[in-house]
């Protein structure tokens, strides 16, 4: 495998200048580190596909090409241009309301980070619960989030849908619906 030491440089540049631009406040620099992240994967994925060769339907001679890398390589250009589809709209939603895209600490962030170990402590006891055995939040009848109905809760309600019921008829009488 013949791989130039100058595409493996370039997309560790990539990788380093995309994390240290995410690490910033402001959204638009998020949204620069993540492109050039989604560019150090593609080079990435270059770099791991080795040689050009002949197409895989092409015959099953030595020289084909890996077609795993290109279909990875297609689906994190897709992904890298959804997720940056939502931060340009969470951009200029941002620019929108605040007239600036930077995240600022509010009250709740800035409590947490005052925080010492004996409130983490006290914060994880009150994590636990008595009832583990509950597996739902909605345990009773009042609180269920569906209700199902039946004929005689609703007036002029047909309860005549087909229900999946044991059949309970005695062994005998399986020929006499028949007639």
């Amino acid at each position: 495998m013949d791989v130039s030491l100058v595409l493996i440089v370039v997309m560790a540049v990539l990788f380093g200048c995309g994390v240290y631009a995410m690490l910033e406040r402001s959204l638009t620099r998020v949204l620069i580190g993540f492109l050039l992240l989604g560019n150090a994967v593609n080079l990435l994925l270059l770099i791991v596909m080795g040689r050009p060769g002949k197409a895989p339907f092409y015959g099953t001679d030595e020289g084909m090409s890996d077609p795993l890398p290109q279909a990875l390589t297609l689906t994190a250009i897709v992904i890298t241009f959804a997720v940056s589809a939502f931060l340009l709209a969470l951009i200029y939603r941002s620019w929108q309301l605040g007239r600036a895209d930077t995240v600022e600490d509010d009250e709740a962030d800035i409590a947490l980070r005052g925080r010492t170990e004996v409130e983490e402590d006290l914060m994880d006891d009150e994590s636990d619960t008595e009832d583990d055995d509950a597996t739902t939040d909605f345990v009773g009848l009042d609180t269920a989030p569906i209700r199902v109905l039946h004929a005689k809760d609703a007036e002029g309600m047909l309860d005549d849908a087909p229900m999946d019921r044991p059949d309970r008829r005695p062994a005998g009488n399986e020929g006499e619906e028949a007639r």
